[in-house]
């Protein structure tokens, strides 16, 4: 990599310390940041060097996925960091700042590369970039990266205003939108799965798959986001994103992709060939939800409309699930369901392929058994892929019984998401971002969504805390004649028991 300076506003935040601060410190580890390498902290407090690095080293012992034991490691990793006071709007605080850079550039003999992380909120972005460009921050003679984090916009318009301000002092190139679920290591290997794994290769067709899920439950509530939260909804919040962009990596497989085609211009092409809505036929294919009272992990929660900073009468969505169609030859005939929810039973980020005929026919057409097969990419909390499909007990038997084929080797202590999207920013692999191209085709789908929600043409279902969503999003898919796979224990448990084991695997 080439020599860096890291430019962190936002350093006394709370993602710096629970995401980025331990990102850099593993990236440290594993040799994996530019051997010149120096980071500024920005934030209005006012510290000093040596109080800052303390909080960086805090950090790092309570949220890195490494213990922090090696003097050796952590005390040269420290030594990295340096603190600087700036007010985001107080154009001499910039002033200060390149100063400070450049004087620090000089002594270690960096060349002026410069990556500017924003880990603020979005209604600074605008004020950042411009000061950026007009101290001269961004116009030394090296590159010049900006790294944000979303809301990219509140609707479609917001988010058109926000990037034409971004784009007068940084080309969309030098913008690096992150999206964490684009870090997670199985989401990255999607599209190398498909192409190199032979079972994979022979399954992933649509002439073979009846539908597709891709579900995000989180068990917590608004917890301190209400302010945010009450404005979001879980449609901006979670749907536009994070779904949306999980959406674009399972299904940019189109037959007549080139291998060398850039995975934006793939996704995009997912986002053209996404059935549009219109605003008057949302409710046909959008359930939103809001959880009441309940009972999560046996600890009774309150509903929504009574949590902190929530007003009694508020209409937003917790939970929010779809029914789409991509119109491309590939996936003509295959329903996506999507939803995504707070206070759900569990906690869980999963994509679930249901297969229309059974891989090993002759067995299921002797046990009469209609139990479709499955290929199933957990995301979160827990990783893996596996093929579930039923196979014959025992050789004289005429039972049949599920088996659990893991397609995950043994891959030990893997990288996190903001470890592998710093990692990219910093080599400059805009691979795994949200490009916003992406970003305005989301806002575009989703815009007549927002609209129906506003106008109420959309009925808010009520949900229990600790359930799966409301019953309508049930019907959704029963209207199909399907189901949402691992709703309940029993069916989870049927469906994991593992037979005789089997000796495949793919590296991912």
């Amino acid at each position: 990599m080439e020599p860096t300076t890291f430019i962190l506003f936002g350093a006394t935040g709370d993602l710096a310390k629970r995401k980025i601060y331990p990102a850099l410190y593993n990236l440290f580890v594993d040799n994996l940041l530019p051997q010149s390498f120096f980071l500024i902290g920005l934030g209005r407090r006012e510290w000093s060097d040596e109080t800052f690095q303390a909080n960086v080293e805090r950090s790092i012992r309570e949220f890195s996925r490494r213990e922090a034991e090696d003097p050796a490691l952590l005390k040269p990793f420290l030594r990295l960091f340096r603190y600087c006071v700036l007010d985001a709007g107080r154009q001499e605080d910039y002033r200060k700042l390149l100063q400070m850079i450049e004087q620090r550039e000089q002594e270690l003999r960096l060349a002026p590369n410069r990556l500017f992380y924003l880990s603020v909120g979005p209604e600074f972005f605008e004020t950042i970039a411009a000061n950026i460009q007009e101290s001269g921050l961004g116009s030394a003679d090296g590159w010049k990266r900006l790294v944000i984090e979303k809301p990219f916009g509140h609707d479609l318009q917001s988010a058109r205003d926000l990037n034409r301000k971004l784009n007068k002092a940084f080309a969309e190139h030098e913008i690096f939108r992150i999206d964490h679920y684009l870090g997670k290591p199985i989401v990255q290997k999607l599209e190398v799965l498909h192409q190199t794994d032979p079972i994979l290769r022979e399954l992933w067709t649509g002439r073979r798959i009846a539908n597709v899920q891709i579900t995000a439950g989180e068990t917590v509530g608004v917890e301190e986001r209400a302010g945010y939260y009450d404005h979001a909804g879980a449609v901006r919040d979670m749907f536009q994103n994070h779904m949306l962009q999980l959406l674009m990596m399972l299904a940019v497989h189109f037959p007549n992709d080139s291998a060398d085609e850039m995975s934006r211009v793939k996704k995009r092409k997912v986002m053209e060939a996404l059935r549009p809505l219109r605003k008057q036929d949302v409710v046909e294919s959008v359930i939103r939800g809001q959880y009441t009272a309940g009972t999560i992990q046996g600890t009774p929660v309150t509903g929504y409309t009574s949590e902190p900073g929530i007003a009694q009468q508020s209409m937003n969505d917790t939970f929010i699930a779809a029914k789409l169609r991509i119109d491309d030859s590939f996936w003509d005939g295959v329903p996506f369901y999507i939803r995504t929810g707070k206070r759900m039973r569990e906690k869980s980020t999963r994509i679930v392929i249901e297969f229309k005929d059974a891989l090993m026919p002759s067995f299921a057409a002797k046990s009469g058994s209609k139990a479709p097969n499955l290929l199933v990419f957990e995301i979160g909390p827990k990783e893996g892929i596996s093929l579930r499909f039923h196979k014959k007990d025992a050789p004289h038997t005429e039972e049949f019984e599920p088996v659990h084929v893991d397609l995950t080797a043994n891959r030990g202590d893997v990288q996190e998401a903001y470890e592998n999207l710093i990692c990219d920013a910093l080599r400059g692999d805009p691979r795994f971002f949200a490009h916003w191209d992406e970003v305005e085709l989301s806002w575009v789908w989703v815009q007549p969504i927002l609209e129906a929600f506003e106008d109420n043409l959309v009925p808010l279902r009520l949900y229990e805390a600790g359930s799966y969503g409301p019953a309508e999003s049930d019907v959704l898919l029963a209207e199909d004649g399907y189901h949402w796979w691992f709703d309940t224990k029993t069916e989870q448990e049927s469906n994991t028991k593992e037979g005789e084991p089997y000796a495949y695997h793919t590296n991912y």
